[in-house]
């Protein structure tokens, strides 16, 4: 598909999402403005909504297009009046789509493209205090793969969840002043900014295994996977993966939000679970016990370093020397500012034609192809797994 052909496509499903923003409201709560403060009534709320999901289609739709030459006028510069952009935030809107602009191109290097894209958000509540105003919005994403075949996923997407910051001048006009990521980690498919990083992690003792790092370099050398040997169901693992990817699991706990990491490793292991891995019981803190359910989880059942260590020394992975190598059940892990402290985990739920595709949490996503993920963080350290 041309570039002219597919900006259209994505420009009429970008003015299908706005135009339906508009329209279906959802409830919220409004703090009283103070005697100073301007008033902010329906009008202004779905205005909101609707400058929020300009904001977010310009992304995807820099995404789609590539080269920053055939990128046209974002929707925000459609915005004027009662409320709109900060001149600060516009300056930094553009510089991240002309980040995701080289991205694309990145992508297309290694034979990705998308055909369409599609962001709806939905407004969760707002906030109103003086002349400042706070919206919280969930992001809904969908992208489509280019000339998609065989068994290859059609789309990827995710689920993200902002807050946005609004300040009012003395005329009562709304300014966007800032957008924040609330889910940990920063790694939907069109988010700029840098992964949210804890603390690097203390090694547990001498026999911590430390996991060798894997080459992104493509394509990866031949190194089949054996679906049989181990008798674990990978079909399942992935069946899984799929199932929960945004819809929670009420039988485990939900980690999102509660600080760097995120509820990626313990969506992991439940999956793994799913396909057979067996509960090793013992003490929570003992990375070479292995347990989780709604009641309890070792830390190696939810945590990023922790599930590495036990993985490894318990024999139930081996590591691979290329990401490329990755099949469906095998394991991720990322560490994003190269302090040896690995950051994310995610699973492998297909592979096609030499490419593995990747579902994980925080923030919710599905079908991520790996060379998406290293055209986004093309400076971390990888890891992979085999299950």
């Amino acid at each position: 598909m041309s570039r002219k052909r597919r900006r259209a496509t994505v420009l009429a499903a970008a003015a299908t999402s706005v135009v339906a923003g508009a329209a279906l409201l959802p409830g919220w709560s409004a703090g009283a403005a103070v005697a100073d403060g301007p008033t902010v009534d329906a009008r202004t709320r779905a205005t909101f909504q609707r400058l929020a999901d300009a904001v977010f289609t310009d992304r995807t739709n820099a995404l789609v297009e590539g080269a920053q030459g055939h990128r046209e006028e974002p929707l925000t510069a459609g915005f004027s009046g009662d409320v709109r952009l900060s001149s600060g935030l516009a300056r930094s809107e553009d510089a991240a789509l002309a980040a995701l602009d080289q991205r694309g191109d990145r992508l297309a290097e290694l034979g990705e493209t998308y055909s369409k894209g599609s962001t709806t958000v939905t407004l969760d509540a707002t906030s109103v205090k003086g002349r400042k105003a706070k919206a919280a919005v969930t992001e809904t994403t969908t992208l489509a793969y280019d000339e998609a075949r065989g068994g290859e996923p059609r789309t990827t997407g995710f689920q993200a969840h902002h807050e946005l910051t609004f300040s009012a001048d003395r005329q009562g006009d709304w300014r966007l002043t800032g957008v924040r990521a609330t889910d940990a980690g920063y790694l939907g498919v069109n988010q700029t900014a840098k992964p949210a990083v804890g603390p690097m992690a203390a090694k547990a003792g001498s026999t911590t295994p430390s996991a060798p790092k894997a080459s992104t370099a493509y394509p990866g050398p031949a190194n089949p996977k054996n679906f049989t040997a181990s008798g674990l169901d990978y079909a399942a693992m992935a069946a899984y993966a799929k199932q929960y990817w945004s819809n929670y699991n009420p039988a485990y706990p939900n980690f999102n939000g509660q600080g760097a990491g995120g509820d990626c490793t313990n969506f992991v292991s439940q999956a793994l679970k799913a396909g057979g891995w067996k509960h090793v019981p013992g003490y929570v803190y003992d990375y070479t016990k292995w347990f989780g359910n709604a009641e309890i989880q070792s830390h190696s059942f939810i945590g990023v370093n922790e599930w590495s260590w036990f993985a490894q020394n318990s024999k139930r992975t081996t590591s691979l020397a290329n990401v490329y190598q990755m099949d469906v059940g095998d394991v991720l892990q990322l560490d994003f500012d190269k302090d040896g402290s690995k950051d994310h985990t995610m699973i492998v739920t297909s592979r096609v034609r030499g490419v593995p595709y990747l579902t994980y949490h925080s923030t919710n996503t599905y079908s991520r192809s790996v060379s998406s993920v290293i055209a986004s963080h093309p400076n971390a350290l990888y890891y992979a797994y085999r299950t």
